[in-house]
């Protein structure tokens, strides 16, 4: 520990570059699982686009509530139905619980081709935090 801080002070430029290259590389792949989006931008890009929701959560919790015209697609057979699930060109947002699976969903339609993938920040919990409607 002790030969740390000299290290640290004389390679400082090594140090820099290595962190320059890991909040890159953190970024790039932030992006390739799509758009974080907030619930309002969501209801933005819904009228003004037609995006396609497509809720990640299983039918049970599905079943429970979920936003309007959306597709129920549960993460675990994703890769399964991946393919038409709709136009590659049309905004596609997905929906989770809290928006853990969205991320490695949107890398999945990234790499399949889908150019506007966008997912909902927090999931269908910051929805209904934001008292957006659901219907059952």
């Amino acid at each position: 520990m002790e030969k740390l801080i000299p290290f640290v002070a004389e390679q400082w430029i090594l140090i820099s570059a290595l962190i320059s290259c890991l909040l890159l590389l953190s970024f790039h792949e932030s992006k390739r699982a799509g758009k974080s989006i907030t619930p309002q931008q969501m209801v933005s890009l819904l009228n003004q686009q037609g995006a396609v929701v497509i809720d990640l959560r299983d039918k049970a919790e599905f079943s429970k509530g979920h936003i309007l015209d959306s597709v129920n697609l549960p993460f675990a057979k994703l890769d399964k139905e991946i393919d038409g699930l709709a136009d590659k060109e049309k905004p596609v947002v997905l929906v989770c619980k809290l928006g853990q699976h969205a991320s490695a969903a949107g890398k999945k339609l990234g790499a399949k081709g889908y150019t506007q993938v966008h997912r909902l920040k927090g999931g269908i919990g910051e929805w209904q935090a934001m008292q957006m409607p659901l219907v059952k």
